[in-house]
C-alpha cells in the first residue's frame, strides 16, 4: 500500500515524527480498532483515532443520544438527539476523515456476541460506564488474546490502563472482586465534568496509536490516575496476580458462560 498525495498531506504533521513516518501511517490505516461505548470516553477516543487515520473502526452502543449527553459526549450534536449513538458517531467520523471505514453495532455487548465481534479487531477500547461490562471485555479479550485499553471516569477523576493478555496484569488483577452495587455511583448520580472524559478518552486514543505503532511507554502493568481539580497525575504499578481467577496460576474463569448472570447485570 502506498500513501496517496492527499494522505501524505493530511497526515504530514504526524508522518514527520520519527516514531511514525510513512510506514507507521500505513500501519494506522491498515489497523482495526473496536470502541465499545460511544459516550463521553468514546467520543474523544473516536475523534482522535479517526483523525489520526486508523483505517477501520468498529463502534458498539445500543443507546440513543440524549440532550443530557451533549455536555461531555462531543462526537454528538443537537441534530442527533433521539437518534442512535452509533449512527451519530459514524456520521461525525465521516465528516472528520473519509479514509476511515466505520462498522456499527447497534446492540449491547453480551457473552453471546462478544467473541464473534471482538475477534475481528486488532485492539479494543473499553469506553463503557459500568463494572460488569468491564469484566466482560476483560475476560473476552483474555480468551481471544486481544489487547485492550481500559478507562473509566467520574466527577473530576479518571483512570486508564493498557492490558496485554498473558503479558500484563488484567482488570481482574486490578479489581479481583466487584464492589457492592451501592458503592458504584453512576455519572447520573455522582456527576461528571466533561473535561475528564475528554482527557481520558484522548489518552485512550494515544495508547491505541502507540500500540499499533509498537512504540515504547505503553501503560501496561501501570494504572494512570488523573484528577483535574488539582491537576494530579499518579502512576501506580499493577502486577499480575498469581491468584487471579482469569490469568492466574489456577484460573476458574475459562468461559464467558461461567459469569453470564454477572456480565448481564447492567
Amino acid at each position: 500500500m502506498q500513501l496517496s498525495k492527499e494522505q501524505i498531506n493530511r497526515y504530514s504533521r504526524q508522518i514527520i515524527l520519527p516514531e511514525i513516518g510513512g510506514e507507521g501511517q500505513k500501519k494506522l490505516l491498515d489497523s482495526r480498532v473496536l470502541v465499545i461505548g460511544a459516550g463521553g470516553l468514546g467520543s474523544s477516543c473516536l475523534t482522535y483515532i479517526s483523525a489520526a487515520g486508523v483505517g477501520n473502526i468498529g463502534i458498539i452502543d445500543f443507546d440513543k443520544v440524549g440532550l443530557e449527553n451533549l455536555q461531555r459526549q462531543i462526537i454528538h450534536s443537537e441534530s442527533y438527539v433521539g437518534k442512535l449513538k452509533v449512527e451519530s458517531a459514524k456520521n461525525r467520523i465521516g465528516h472528520i476523515n473519509s479514509d476511515v471505514k466505520v462498522t456499527t453495532y447497534d446492540m449491547k455487548l453480551t457473552p453471546e456476541n462478544a467473541l464473534d465481534i471482538m475477534q475481528n479487531y486488532d485492539i479494543i477500547a473499553d469506553c463503557t460506564d459500568n463494572i460488569p461490562s468491564r469484566y466482560l471485555i476483560n475476560d473476552a479479550c483474555f480468551i481471544l488474546k486481544k489487547p485492550f485499553i481500559h478507562a473509566a471516569a467520574i466527577q473530576f477523576y479518571g483512570q486508564i490502563m493498557a492490558i496485554l493478555p498473558g503479558r500484563s496484569a488484567c482488570y481482574r488483577c486490578l479489581l479481583p472482586e466487584p464492589p457492592p452495587e451501592e458503592h458504584i455511583p453512576s455519572c447520573e448520580e455522582a456527576g461528571v465534568i466533561g473535561t475528564i472524559v475528554g482527557v481520558i478518552g484522548v489518552l485512550q486514543a494515544n495508547e491505541i496509536i502507540k500500540y499499533i505503532l509498537n512504540t515504547a511507554g505503553l501503560l501496561s502493568g501501570k494504572l494512570l490516575i488523573v484528577e483535574l481539580l488539582n491537576y494530579s497525575f499518579e502512576e501506580v504499578s499493577i502486577d499480575k496476580n498469581p491468584e487471579c481467577k482469569l490469568c492466574g496460576n489456577h484460573p476458574t474463569v475459562t468461559d464467558l458462560a461461567d459469569n453470564r448472570e454477572f456480565y448481564c447485570r447492567r
